[in-house]
């Protein structure tokens, strides 16, 4: 199967996402939770991630989510509007007071160095996105009357509860019907749902995908396909072996036009080896490997992943370079704090074009 893009001319957007935006705290550097003093706010979110990123890099992006209506919360839609992202798709929810029925979900984020790894803690329960159903949104709007060429969305927002799943399966149908590109981030999270669960909610969410992005465990844990030569604590990540696997993928689901991977193996907190692999048009690309990666945080590399795929497509880049684009807009996105990107364009192409780490003055 090919990729069917619409025009730019005929649509609004060029990406939407559809998922949840948190506010995320933080210690400064790699302080401890329980020990902080103060904490770095900033927002972030799977979905949201990608469609930020889009914008960074000058695309037309809309988020599609709910938020209560209040201070804490606009903190995420003051951060879309400063990267020309739009959120007029973003259903604000009248909040009580207290938060009983509609909360702004939040994520408490520990930045690991050497031996410790990071670690999230959500406190996102009963959040107002977690609470969508598929009539809060105008799918017509969005894909038809607006247009909209690519749909972003993906497995954290899949599993914060029944109805959200519910949302992604009548978005990806939505959108398909309007012969919007659908992508999906299988993102799996262990504090969010189990492995048996996910790979029955994906399953079925799969055949209403056309580009599908996952990493190493994702595949496994989120949809059932194992791959041969990986140790249990992911050490080491055998190429051919992940050739084989996509394979194996594409078979199951004929619908699907790309499949993409993040390839990382982590020699520490700070230092990574990053790399990954896209299948198109029967042919599996592998991107340059960026051994020994110095990383500032972690967090989010994987959606810029997603966000440089949906860009090299969107912006008519052979597949080659779109999976090298992807990989290093994911490895500068890490160089930085926060889920979010901080990259430019010129800076993708800096590195692409070979350029180094010496001082620009």
């Amino acid at each position: 199967m090919t990729l069917s893009i619409r025009s730019a001319a005929a649509c609004r957007h060029d990406v939407a996402a559809l998922g949840e935006c948190m506010v995320r705290l933080a210690p400064p550097g790699h302080g401890r939770l329980e020990f902080a003093r103060q904490l770095e706010v900033d927002v972030g979110g799977g979905e949201y991630n990608v469609a930020y990123a889009c914008a960074r890099l000058g695309l037309r992006g809309t988020f599609l989510s709910a938020l209560p209506d209040h201070p804490v919360a606009r903190i995420i839609l003051n951060h879309a509007r400063s990267a020309g992202l739009d959120v007029s798709h973003v259903r604000m929810e009248r909040y009580d007071g207290v938060g009983r029925r509609s909360r702004l979900g939040l994520n408490f984020t520990e930045v690991g160095t050497g031996i410790r790894p990071s670690v999230t803690l959500y406190d996102r329960g009963h959040s107002a996105a977690s609470q969508m159903r598929p009539e809060d949104v105008d799918w017509a709007a969005v894909f038809e009357r607006e247009g909209c060429r690519w749909l972003h969305t993906g497995g954290i927002f899949t599993a914060l509860s029944a109805t959200a799943a519910a949302t992604v399966k009548a978005a990806l149908q939505a959108a398909d019907a309007a012969g919007t590109v659908t992508s999906y981030d299988l993102n799996f999270r262990g504090k969010l749902w189990g492995s048996e669960q996910a790979i029955a909610v994906n399953r079925q969410l799969i055949p209403h995908v056309r580009v599908l992005i996952g990493n190493e465990e994702d595949f496994q844990k989120a949809l059932g396909f194992e791959v041969e030569g990986v140790d249990a604590g992911l050490r080491a990540l055998p190429v051919e072996s992940y050739r084989r696997m996509v394979e194996r993928v594409v078979r199951e689901y004929p619908n699907l036009a790309v499949v993409g991977t993040t390839l990382r193996e982590v020699k520490s907190g700070l230092v990574n080896h990053w790399s990954g692999l896209l299948w198109h048009a029967g042919r599996c690309y592998e991107a340059r490997a960026y051994r020994d990666l110095e990383i500032e945080d972690r967090v989010g590399g994987g959606d810029g992943f997603s966000s440089g795929v949906a860009y090299g497509f969107l912006t008519g880049l052979e597949p080659q370079a779109i999976v090298d684009f992807a990989v290093a807009h994911g490895a500068l996105l890490q160089t930085t704090r926060g889920d979010t990107s901080q990259t430019t364009l010129a800076e993708v192409r800096h590195v692409l074009e070979g350029g180094t780490a010496r001082i620009q003055r």
